[in-house]
Order: C-alpha cells, then sequence, then structure tokens
C-alpha cells in the first residue's frame, strides 16, 4: 500500500499522481474519510485530514474513484468505476453491497418527462437490512445467560 511514497502529508497529496495509492480502498469496499485517513496514517505515518480531501477529489475528478452520498451519512468512496451499477445499503449496520445495473446500459431506467434534460445516468439505492441485522431484529441482543437470570430473580 502506498509504495514509492515517503512519510507525511505531502506523500497522501501524491496519492492522486500515482494509482497504487488507491490501495487504500479494496475493491467492494465503501469506505467513508475517516476509515481512509486511519489507514493512511498506518502506511505514512503523519496525513492530514485535509490533505486526504483533497486527494479524494482529486481521484473523484480524475474518475479513479467514486464517491457515493447515501441519505444520512458520510459520503463514502470505492474504487469501482466506469460501469453503471447501483447499491443496496442496509439500514441497521449501513453495510454497502454493489447492484449491477437493473435493466441494460445507461441510463438504465426510462425517464417519461425528461423536461429537456439528455439523461445519461441513473443512482439507484435499494436500502433494507442484511442478513446478520435481520436475525438481531428476529432474536434480540444477546445477553450472557447468567446475567439474563440474574436480571429476573428479585434483589433483596
Amino acid at each position: 500500500m502506498y509504495a514509492g511514497h515517503g512519510h507525511g502529508a505531502s506523500a497522501w497529496g501524491r496519492v492522486a499522481d500515482n494509482p497504487t495509492g488507491l490501495d487504500a480502498i479494496n475493491p467492494g469496499e465503501h469506505l467513508d474519510v475517516e476509515t481512509i485517513v486511519d489507514r493512511a496514517r498506518t502506511e505514512l505515518g503523519s496525513v492530514s485530514t485535509h490533505s486526504v480531501y483533497d486527494a479524494l477529489h482529486t481521484l473523484d475528478s480524475a474518475g479513479l474513484v467514486r464517491r457515493i452520498e447515501p441519505a444520512g451519512g458520510p459520503a463514502l468512496f470505492e474504487i469501482r468505476v466506469g460501469d453503471n451499477h447501483h447499491h443496496l445499503i442496509c439500514r441497521g449496520c449501513g453495510m454497502v453491497v454493489d447492484v449491477d445495473c437493473a435493466a441494460g446500459a445507461a441510463p438504465c431506467l426510462d425517464v417519461p418527462d425528461t423536461d429537456g434534460f439528455v439523461v445519461d445516468e441513473a443512482e439507484v439505492t435499494w436500502w433494507g437490512y442484511c442478513p446478520a441485522c435481520q436475525r438481531l431484529a428476529e432474536t434480540g441482543p444477546q445477553r450472557p445467560a447468567d446475567e439474563e437470570a440474574a436480571s429476573r430473580s428479585p434483589r433483596g
């Protein structure tokens, strides 16, 4: 990760010039800036959050990362670019999963009235609950048996 870069804030700033810096985001991941900053600091040492924001902006503008903005949450960054895919987001834990285009080529959805717009892309986000959050909702939070028994016994 970040091979060939020196330490410090300027090293992360150079990420935009070297695609190897994209190693901070693994395929299938959708990461917020704080997570990317933590990874950069682990690899590079002292890195400013501002430098990471600048690098991500540059990478996004160059089409090397994609920024998604789920409602009610922080912006997330992914390295899957250049295709027309969508996202499925868990309301419980926030897990994000890529979903291939729903219906063919971009924009993959028909707009009944474009009001003069030339539509070239549709961004779809499906919301629901992942299997783990579904199980948690069905069973409730798990507590050790002895704590549960203690909570039921009268204190005296």
